[in-house]
């Protein structure tokens, strides 16, 4: 019987980390008969750590990466970091660890372990992702812009596979008028919905402030994501008084909440740690809901057939003449355009294919 491929994917945690779902996917959805995937991270919390604890997979609870300072202690640091690598005898590293940390790379490369890491953020910041870089096999881009724009110097090292949605969970939905709160939405109300972990790069304030220049009270914004931060609490001060705005929280399912909504809008800014490529804006095409977005790197890829669903980013004048467009459509008209979404998200942006071109990557490291 031939050998599994061990792999083991390092990621901080599955509470915060925008790459939890996709990390998740891919140890679901490998095959079992070829891999063997094992999981590390920082710590337990969140809901779909236990979620993973499901997958009758191992999980390491180990911190990966270490700092640099004190110079004087790092390589006996490090050498813990090398010890677990080569102590598991794993096959390949795939990282999903959203830093610019080098020591997870130099201690798979002591070890003499192949090691992969997955860029996501349109940031560079410091040379520590140079060295990140060199150090690695492999370099899986979520995006056509990362190659030019980082890599342009190592194009043998990079594959571009961007990240995906599980179009068999995120199927399309019924219209629903009823929030798992039991908020009640009137069938004449125009919901928008954007889900994001709220931090000021995310450009809510711009969603909120076009729909209030529009003037329209049947239009109703809800936002769905961790709001517990200085960004959310000060948001929900702001606008406190605005009845048709609901910060509804963090919710590990958001399909009831894409159901309530007529349209998705990602507001993000082009400025601070962009997008690398949005899974939400992903899930609600899924689920045949027309999305609008800002035209910035990772949202311009996701929308790149539906250029007519961008704006400039930042701009509240463009965003709310794009949200009455919108509202302004017969419904048939919208639900032809999330229909097309929703084809474009199974042929191109399907989670079965991204599992499929990273096994393609894995076996090929393995030869």
């Amino acid at each position: 019987m031939t050998k599994k491929i061990k792999i083991l994917f390092t990621i901080s945690n599955f509470d915060t980390s925008g790459s939890g779902k996709s990390v998740y996917d891919m140890v679901k959805g490998l095959n079992r008969k070829i891999f063997e995937p094992e999981v590390c991270c920082f710590h337990n919390k969140g809901e779909l750590f236990k979620e993973m604890g499901k997958l009758d997979v191992k999980i390491h609870l180990f911190t990966f990466a270490t700092p640099y300072r004190p110079f004087l202690s790092f390589p006996f640091r490090l050498f813990k970091v090398y010890q677990f690598f080569k102590t598991h005898k794993f096959d390949i590293i795939h990282s999903w660890h959203w830093s610019s940390d080098f020591s997870e790379p130099l201690a798979a490369k002591l070890a003499g372990i192949p090691y992969v890491y997955t860029k996501k953020a349109m940031s560079w910041g410091n040379k520590a992702w140079r060295w990140r870089s060199k150090l690695s096999t492999k370099i899986v881009a979520v995006n056509e812009d990362l190659l030019p724009q980082f890599f342009s110097d190592m194009p043998d090292k990079i594959i571009q596979i961007p990240l995906c949605v599980d179009v068999d969970f995120f199927k399309p939905l019924p219209k629903s008028y009823i929030s798992p709160e039991g908020i009640n939405f009137k069938k004449e109300d125009f919901v928008i919905l954007s889900v994001a972990n709220l931090v000021a790069v995310k450009g809510i304030e711009v969603l909120i402030d076009a729909v209030i220049k529009l003037n329209d009270d049947s239009i109703k914004v809800i936002i769905v994501g961790d709001d517990n931060n200085d960004y959310g609490n000060s948001l929900k001060k702001d606008y406190v008084n605005r009845k048709n705005i609901l910060f509804l929280g963090k919710h590990l399912d958001v399909r009831p909440y894409l159901a309530l909504a007529d349209v998705f809008v990602i507001p993000t800014k082009d400025e601070g740690r962009k997008e690398g490529l949005p899974i939400a804006p992903m899930e609600a095409m899924a689920t045949a809901r027309m999305v609008i977005g800002s035209n910035i790197t990772g949202v311009r890829e996701v929308l790149k057939v539906f250029p007519d669903c961008l704006f400039p980013p930042s701009d509240i004048n463009e965003l709310a003449t794009k949200i009455k467009q919108c509202k302004q459509m017969i419904p048939a008209e919208r639900e032809t355009i999330a229909n097309e979404m929703r084809a474009y998200v199974e042929q191109e942006l399907s989670i079965s294919k991204f599992i499929c071109e990273h096994e393609i990557l894995y076996k090929q490291i393995k030869k």
